[in-house]
């Protein structure tokens, strides 16, 4: 039957008006759908966060307990709680330190050996390296449940109370699961850490329980798990006008599909399984960061470094996605990706400038990686780099296997290859260390640059540090170079200091690398004409 067209009118207002119902239904639905589940993400994103810290405060506990009960100092004498002190102040999260036997507190840092606490305190979790924790430590209790303190043999370090305002940065909603080395058990020690009701689990992990979304990130190294939580209402209440704009916007159908194909395609997509995608497409950014001589200004390398960017279009910081990189065993995967991409954008350039000299980052388990030093000297024979046109940065805590590290790092030596200890002191290093590592140079960190001109403990270690490197013939780079009193400071030494810094340059696109090295080359054409 021919419709008029009136009836074709109609039929297509009744068939755009149901559309647009079913539409606004379904758009209400999705966007509840849709907040939850970057609610999820994010939940996942922060524990990420969290684990990483938390292995932060691990790892520097171990370093701090481990100097100390390897102390030559007689056992609690003026001289060795002189050394805790000193610990204490080049700690960044740890507050006092001492020693502690049968649950006594028998000197401290803070407290000497008088007027000590008589409360015993014994550690509620084992860790499988030894190390215990202890909750409720006086005199350091500030009335609530927590874990304050770590204790390895004799030796106690206190948790500074900053560190959890640290964490309150990331998130407030979260919770704190270690393992017990002797139950096998997984405990909550510390009630700020822990949700009402939390859950209670020794590996990865995101569900619901009740009312409540939860997402957990283990480490097996320390066998510890954090877990950041948020209750569904208040998700769906702070997107209140989202949900009224979704509806509003329900009758555009096409959008709608659009938007549910993304949805789904987001769904399931953890951040290390982004990261896997990511590193498998050659999605990371890799920028350049100018490495100069302090007192020339003169640029004579680059350091190349990983950036990555998520499927929600949200920057992740190098510190989570390597260090997921480096917990789930794939971070060689970013290193061979960071290598191709420096060696093929800087070919021409060592090519004609021989001294130029391209740094790279190298994880841990790089160095322990049987397919790492055969994928390296492939990509130089495939670019005609030589050897010793590429440096390689390894840092303090990759050292920490130290026969594994000698071993490799000695075969890159053969090869031409200069060998950088990069963030140095950070707690690993000793005279003795570096000189069985057979380095070429140091890195100072950052925290060391950034504390000249103030007050800063570390201020005082620097002239240590450069003294140190001069008399092992080792050179220096300066991390962390941002303003003018700082770079002078360098430039004032009796030594060759390199440095990087944003006073010199943040980490660019290679594009704007070249740009950088022209304009340099320009200038000293001028100059040399001009004289």
């Amino acid at each position: 039957m021919k419709r008029t067209l009136k009836q074709r009118v109609l039929i297509t207002t009744a068939v755009v008006l149901a559309g647009a119902f079913c539409g606004a239904a379904v758009a209400l639905v999705i966007a509840a759908c849709v907040q939850i589940k970057l609610a999820d993400y994010r939940l996942q994103r922060e524990a990420a966060q969290l684990i990483a810290a938390h292995n932060a405060f691990q790892d520097e506990a171990h370093a701090l307990l481990t100097a100390m009960n390897t102390s030559h100092y007689a056992f609690c004498s003026d001289t060795e709680i002189a050394f805790f002190r000193k610990l204490v102040f080049n700690a960044e999260y740890y507050r006092d330190a001492g020693h502690i036997r049968d649950g006594k507190i028998l000197c401290s840092a803070t407290l000497g050996r008088d007027n000590l606490p008589r409360a015993e305190h014994f550690p509620a979790v084992s860790l499988p390296d030894g190390m215990g924790l202890l909750s409720r430590f006086s005199p350091y209790d500030s009335g609530e449940q927590r874990v304050s303190a770590r204790v390895l043999g004799d030796s106690f370090v206190d948790l500074d109370p900053g560190v959890s305002r640290r964490l309150d940065l990331i998130t407030k909603n979260r919770s704190l699961t270690v393992i017990d080395a002797i139950t096998k058990k997984p405990t909550h020690p510390g009630r700020p850490f822990s949700a009402p009701d939390p859950v209670k689990t020794d590996r990865d992990w995101q569900g619901r329980v009740g009312g409540m979304m939860y997402a957990t990130r283990c480490d097996t190294r320390n066998l510890s798990c954090m877990t950041t939580y948020i209750a569904i209402p208040e998700v769906l209440g702070a997107q209140r006008r989202m949900l009224i704009v979704s509806i509003l916007l329900g009758g555009l159908t096409g959008a709608l599909i659009g938007f549910a194909i993304a949805y789904l395609r987001l769904r399931d997509r953890s951040m290390e399984h982004q990261l896997r995608h990511a590193i498998l497409k050659d999605h990371l950014q890799v920028v350049y960061q100018p490495i100069v001589e302090v007192d020339t200004r003169r640029i004579v390398g680059a350091e190349a470094l990983a950036r990555w960017t998520d499927e929600g279009g949200v920057p992740v910081s190098p510190d989570v996605f390597v260090k997921i990189a480096e917990v789930s065993g794939f971070v060689g995967g970013i290193t061979k990706l960071v290598l191709q991409h420096a060696l093929r954008d800087f070919t021409g350039h060592l090519a004609t400038h021989p001294d130029f000299r391209l740094s790279i980052n190298v994880a841990a388990a790089d160095l322990s990686d049987p397919e790492f030093l055969p994928m390296l000297e492939e990509s130089l024979e495939r670019e005609s780099v030589p050897a010793d046109c590429l440096t390689i940065e390894i840092t303090e805590s990759s050292t920490a296997r130290h026969e594994v590290a000698m071993r490799t790092i000695g075969k890159l030596r053969e090869r031409g290859h200069a060998i950088h200890i990069d963030d140095f002191g950070t707690g690993y290093s000793s005279l003795s260390y570096l000189r069985d590592l057979s380095i070429d140079a140091i890195k100072i960190d950052k925290s060391f640059t950034q504390a000249i001109g103030t007050e800063a403990v570390t201020v005082g270690i620097l002239p240590q540090i450069l003294a140190m490197a001069e008399a092992l013939n080792l050179k220096v780079v300066a991390e962390g170079v941002e303003t003018e009193l700082q770079a002078n400071y360098f430039a004032a030494v009796q030594q060759t200091v390199l440095a990087q810094g944003w006073l010199f340059g943040r980490p660019v696109p290679v594009e704007e690398f070249h740009r950088l090295l022209s304009k340099e080359t320009n200038n000293e054409s001028t100059s040399e004409n001009a004289a």
